[in-house]
């Protein structure tokens, strides 16, 4: 999801730091959750909105 949203805010390799912080507080905020159908771990983590 991190080279997704880098991509979309056109942001640099060096942006990829930002991006983390981005999804930590999107998912702390209750906004997004991780698809436990997926991998569980982190570097390979899909993302699902609050409402699926």
């Amino acid at each position: 999801m991190s080279n997704t949203l880098r991509d979309r805010f056109r942001l640099s390799e060096s942006g990829a730091a930002t991006v983390s912080l981005v999804i930590k507080a999107t998912k702390e905020a209750g906004l997004i959750k991780m698809d436990e159908s997926e991998s569980t771990s982190t570097r390979y983590a899909s993302y699902l909105p609050f409402w699926a």
